[in-house]
């Protein structure tokens, strides 16, 4: 079974661009080679960080949105850990539509049924 996943994951802000790009292609790579379609990248650029990591104050974030079975998580994120590169990453494993708009209304149902008469 195939689900969603979305890894954010944050670069070194001194990598020049095309380190940078090597270093997203090379995460592409691994997340292909173990089965993942319909990756979509975004690079969304350098930004500040809410708070210091290492001597960082600066980070190049990417998101990284694809459909797999869960597997290729675990390669990813060791490549991620061992890798200078990557200052911080977050895996999620993304709810699908029907749960996520099944869980609304009953938020809602639950809010109106909480309101006074």
């Amino acid at each position: 079974m195939s689900d969603k996943y979305e890894i954010m994951y944050i670069l070194r802000p001194d990598l020049s661009d095309e380190q940078a790009s090597e270093a997203i292609e090379k995460y592409r790579t691994i997340i292909e080679t173990n089965g993942a379609t319909d990756i979509e990248i975004q690079q969304r650029g350098k930004r500040r960080l809410a708070y210091l990591i290492g001597k960082n104050r600066d980070g190049i974030y990417v998101q990284v949105n694809y459909t797999g079975s869960g597997k290729e998580i675990a390669p990813l994120e060791r490549a991620m850990r061992l890798s200078e590169d990557v200052i911080r990453y977050l895996s999620l494993k993304l709810d699908p539509p029907k749960k996520a708009a099944k869980a609304a209304a009953l938020a809602l149902a639950l809010a109106e049924s909480a309101e006074p008469a």
